[in-house]
């Protein structure tokens, strides 16, 4: 019967990791929406939706903590506990950065934009949002060699921060009036580079979980580059 019970506490813990992370695909979604398209409104409502995810990942940790305590729960039960409280805090930055791309949005005031530049960083937001929607897939299957090729793809996210780096600064020098958008352009990729840096980390939480050993995937990845 207690057993039956700690089960149903498990699944309930994993249902509201998942729906947490669908949460935050969205407010990234929403977010570089916002941005690209100057919608000051939704840009509003990624900001107003973030109190929801903190709260999500408070009822995580609170829940975690609670069947740690008073299950005792040992190996593979304890790692998945565990995982989903690392990595619903990973989820829970995301969607920080969800909220900085859209202050960044209230703050443009019709500056002169580069379209090329927005281009490529809605291009990279989809390649980041895959990601996360991947690493999510990845977590209820427990799949670490999916996890392993999803923290590599997220060479490309650092090569899309790149072109957009090295881009906004030549706008910048060739024309000073986009100085003030550029430089948004720079945070707002920054932004999107950052989410991908926390979806490896999920990825080694989820190799954790399949073996039970810290792996470092993002450092590695740096490395290899």
């Amino acid at each position: 019967m207690l057993r039956s019970q700690f089960e149903e506490d498990l699944q309930n813990l994993h249902d509201k990791f998942e729906n947490m992370g669908n949460d935050v695909n969205t407010a990234i979604s929403n977010s570089v929406r916002a941005f690209i398209d100057h919608d000051k409104s939704l840009a509003k409502d990624v900001i107003e939706s973030d109190s929801e995810i903190n709260a999500q990942e408070l009822g995580l940790e609170k829940k975690s903590f609670e069947m740690i305590a008073l299950q005792q729960p040992v190996t593979t039960d304890l790692r998945r506990i565990v995982t989903i409280m690392k990595a619903s805090s990973d989820l829970e930055r995301m969607g920080d950065h969800a909220v900085s791309i859209a202050k960044a949005t209230i703050r443009l005031k019709g500056n002169k934009r580069v379209l090329s530049i927005e281009e490529e960083i809605s291009d990279m937001a989809t390649h980041v949002m895959g990601m996360v929607s991947s690493v999510l897939d990845a977590y209820i299957h427990t799949d670490s060699d999916k996890a392993i090729k999803i923290a590599q793809s997220d060479r490309v996210t650092n090569d899309y921060f790149k072109s957009i780096y090295r881009h906004s600064i030549k706008a910048m020098e060739q024309d000073t009036e986009t100085v003030i958008v550029g430089a948004d352009y720079l945070q707002v990729a920054g932004y999107l580079e950052r989410i991908g840096d926390y979806v490896c980390n999920i990825c080694e939480w989820i190799i954790y979980l399949r073996t039970g050993k810290i792996s470092e995937l993002a450092a590695t990845m740096h490395e290899d580059e």
